[in-house]
Order: C-alpha cells, then structure tokens, then sequence
C-alpha cells in the first residue's frame, strides 16, 4: 500500500517525532487527547490502521458516486445523507493518524514498520481530501443544482463522474493487490483534465444561467481534484513492502 519512501527524510522525521504537534492537520475535528500510549506491536498498529484506512477509502469511493447520482437524479435525500457521512470520514481519518503518530511516538517497532507508519501518515491528507471534495459535490446537489444545468453539461458531468470512480476503483486495486500502476491512474486522470477542460467551455457559451455556471464550475474543479489526489496515493502506494501488501488479503 506504501510508495517509495524517502528514507533520509523518513529517518529525520523519525527522529524527531516526539516534537510533533498533537494538533494537527488530521486533529481539526477532534478533541485534544492524553500522552501516546504505547500499543501492543507497531504490527499490530498497522493492522488497524490498514484496517480502518480501507474502511475510509470505501466511504470516499462510495461518496463520490453517490455524489454524481444525487446530482444528476435530483436524489437530495442521498445528498443529504453523503454530505452526513463525510463526518465519519473526518473521524476516522483523525483516529488513524493519532494511532500511527502515538506508536511513532512511542518508539516502538523496525525501522521498516515505522517507514510502513509514517507512510500511511502521509497519504492520510490525499485521502481526506478526497472525501471533502465528494461532499462537496453532493453538496450541491442538496441543492437541486442538477436541474439547472444544461443537457451537454449533464452528460459532461455524468463522464466525470464515471473516470473519478474508475481511478478511484483502480487505485483502491493497487492499495489492496498491487494491482496496476501509477500510470495507469495517471492515464484516467488525463481524460478527467480534459472533461474539465470541455465543460469549462461549455459553461462560457451561455447556455445556462450565471449562478448556475460558477456552482459548475467548481463541480468540474472539485472532479478534477479528485483525480489529482487519486494520482498523489497510487505514487504512495507503488511498491509496497510486503508487511504492507498483505492487508488486503484480510
């Protein structure tokens, strides 16, 4: 599930990271908490890490095609409920990242369990972010804004929809078997720049009321970004060693 690590910058994090701020970026939803508790085995840290980062990774997919859904059916009870589920998303995303930080803390495990760590720490924000993005589609779909929008722009939006699951379905196949390459995702990602790109346009021809094309306008952004954060995780997961590359068979 872990990328090609930077050892030498791995190590001087490693060395320094009881001086991490308990407040961080993957703290914003939480409450503070007490000092690091030392857990069983770093292994056993990312079984459950791995564990719970496989969970969020489902929700993210499932938000996101539920998203486009919900935009294009009108469906604002599934809106609704997606917006809701990115709480648990945040949540968590926060639980895992205060896991690995407390056993890195802690000192506990190899040097390679604690690279498999700090690794994971590192793909949490892609993660997270990915499932904001998801939200805020649906978001706005809570919002009846797929009535609004123009037959070639429903059909533009439908095609981003489908590459933004893809990538996701094909980048959780590299997460979970190995599946694929980088490249790959990056080749998906290519077509959702380019949907990007052709709705833009079709949103600068009037066919549809102002308001209507700004709130578009970012629907196509936030389906681009997704795509981007896809292409950061697959890089991650490139490689993973094989204490690593086991969890998906759990």
């Amino acid at each position: 599930m872990i990328g090609t690590l930077q050892r030498g910058r791995d190590d001087e994090f490693l060395s320094s990271v009881q001086n991490v701020p308990r407040r961080s970026l993957f703290f914003q939803h939480a409450e503070p908490t007490p000092p690091p508790v030392a857990p069983t085995s770093a292994q056993a840290t990312i079984d459950s890490t791995n564990r719970r980062f496989i969970q969020v990774f489902a929700l993210v997919g499932e938000g996101i095609a539920g998203a486009t859904h919900a935009l294009l059916a009108g469906d604002r009870d599934v809106a609704k409920r997606l917006v809701d589920q990115d709480q648990l998303v945040d949540r968590l995303t926060s639980e895992i990242a205060r896991e690995v930080l407390d056993a890195l803390a802690c000192g506990t495990g190899t040097v390679e369990e604690r690279h498999i760590l700090l690794a994971t720490l590192r793909m949490l924000p892609d993660l997270e972010r990915n499932g904001d993005l998801a939200e805020h589609i649906a978001r706005r779909a809570a919002r009846g804004l797929g009535a609004e929008m123009s037959p070639r722009s429903r059909g533009l939006v439908e095609r981003m929809g489908e590459v933004a699951t893809t990538i996701w379905r094909a980048t959780g196949d590299l997460l979970a078997d190995g599946i694929g390459t980088p490249n790959s995702i990056e080749d998906l990602d290519d077509e959702l720049d380019d949907l990007h790109v052709t709705l833009t346009a079709e949103l600068g021809s009037g066919s549809m009321a102002l308001p209507v094309a700004i709130e578009l306008a970012m629907v196509a952004r936030f389906y681009e970004r997704f795509g981007d954060h896809a292409v950061n995780l697959a890089r991650r997961m490139a490689n993973p060693p094989a204490a690593h590359r086991s969890v998906g068979a759990d």
